[in-house]
Parts: C-alpha cells; structure tokens; sequence
C-alpha cells in the first residue's frame, strides 16, 4: 500500500505561480526589445535604400556603413529574441519541476545586449569619423 501524498503547499505554489508570471513579462519586455532592435535596423536599411535612389542621379556613392549597421540592429535583435526564448523555455522547465526551487546564477541576456549596442555604437561612431575625414 502506498503512503498517501502530502497536501500541496499553498505558499510553495503560488511562489512558484509568481515566478511564472514573472517569466512571462521578462520574456515580453524581451519580446519588445528585440522587436525595437529589429525594426530600428530595418528602417535605418530602408531610409538609406530610399536615399540611394534619390541620389543615384547625381552620382554619389552609397554608405555601406548603415546598411551594415542596419544589419547588425537586425541581428542583435532576433539573437536576443532567441536566447531570451531559450531561457524563458528552461526557466519554466524549472518552476515545474517537484522539490525546492533555488536560485542558479547564469549569465545575463541583458548585458550581453548592452555590450553589443556599445560595440555597434562604437563601430558606426569609427566609421562616420572616418568618412567624414575621408
């Protein structure tokens, strides 16, 4: 005969409830910024084509430079939509999971963002130096 199963504890539930709610708005403010860092790449992209053509009548030459950079808001964008999707799926692995639910450090989506902008901004910062002096 099996022992019977323990009542569930109210508070260990609706802490873990907490947690998944918070999963939820950490994975949309996520959402948002990716969609932020897309867009932003996509119009930088499309006001650059649209002044290539304007421009293509008197001859002067297209910046690569904001089409890279328009590129490179793109990809930071879907990366960090990707890897927040990926640990909002392991995080909510976690909270269903039986038994205690403790704290793992890991390493942060958003500085590793923060690093990226800055080393785009870094490198759109160089290559506007260097074309304005060119």
């Amino acid at each position: 005969m099996n022992p019977p199963n323990p009542p569930p504890n109210i508070q260990a539930e609706l802490a873990r409830e907490r947690n998944r709610a918070a999963a939820e708005r950490t994975l949309m403010a996520w959402i948002r910024t990716s969609l932020s860092l897309i867009g932003f790449g996509f119009g930088i992209d499309r006001i650059v084509s649209a002044i290539r053509g304007f421009h293509q009548a008197t001859e002067i030459s297209p910046v690569q430079l904001s089409r890279i950079l328009g590129l490179a808001y793109i990809s930071l964008g879907v990366y960090a939509l990707i890897v927040a999707s990926l640990e909002h799926y392991q995080e909510l692995r976690r909270i269903q999971q039986q038994g205690d639910y403790f704290y793992r450090p890991r390493r942060s989506l958003s500085l590793t963002v923060a690093i990226a902008l800055i080393s785009i901004g870094i490198f759109a910062f160089i290559g506007i130096l260097i074309r304005a002096f060119a």
